[in-house]
């Protein structure tokens, strides 16, 4: 059966980019937003209850309109609240498939910004969390996303602080002082499956 490796970390940090580069050399990620776009585009029962909550205009031509929701949820924790409550249990079992689908692999990572909060935690061996500064982050951010510091800052509100997350983590990557594109894979890969499995808690 596979090790399970999940990447968490705040936006901005470097998750990503570290997901490419295991990508790249052949390792199977599931990333949680790219498929939680996906559930909310495709299934029925998601875009129905997103509807429900949100009202049409949550939808352009039967797809999610991010910039609406973007602008209900990060200003108000309540609807955020209800937002993740349709659309993680539903997350969370599309990994479980996805995870069957993978199980005579060596390692698997799933990458999820809110690993601890979110209850992503229960179905990894091992945690990676990727830090930066902040400044760092909401010019990654400012320049991958073309949002305004106040937008990206509404966000981080959102996410737990980094020194937060450090006690739940098996392994830290600072990418201020790392840079990912660089990384040595072999050397991160022997240190973190060396380490024993994380507890389920």
């Amino acid at each position: 059966m596979a090790t399970i490796i999940g990447i968490t970390g705040g936006i901005g940090g470097g998750k990503s980019t570290l997901s490419t580069v295991l990508s790249n050399a052949g390792y199977a990620i599931y990333n949680t937003d790219k498929e939680a776009r996906r559930l909310q585009n495709e299934d029925q029962n998601i875009r129905l209850q997103i509807v429900e909550k949100f009202g049409k205009e949550a939808y352009t031509n039967n797809i999610l309109n991010r910039s609406f929701i973007a602008s209900l949820v990060f200003s108000n924790s309540e609807l955020l609240k209800k937002m993740n409550a349709i659309v993680h249990p539903a997350v969370q079992e599309d990994f479980r498939k996805w995870r069957g689908l993978h199980e005579t692999e060596k390692c698997i990572f799933l990458e999820c910004a809110i690993l601890i909060e979110g209850n992503f935690r229960h179905y990894v061996d091992k945690i990676v969390l990727i830090t930066a500064s902040e400044a760092t982050r909401i010019a990654r951010v400012k320049k991958r996303d073309n949002l305004t510091v106040e937008q990206i800052k509404a966000r981080m509100k959102n996410q737990r602080k980094d020194v937060d997350l450090i006690p739940f983590a098996d392994y830290v990557i600072n990418t201020d002082i790392t840079d990912l594109k660089q990384f040595d894979l072999e050397k991160f890969l022997g240190e973190i499956l060396s380490l024993p499995l994380a507890a389920k808690f």
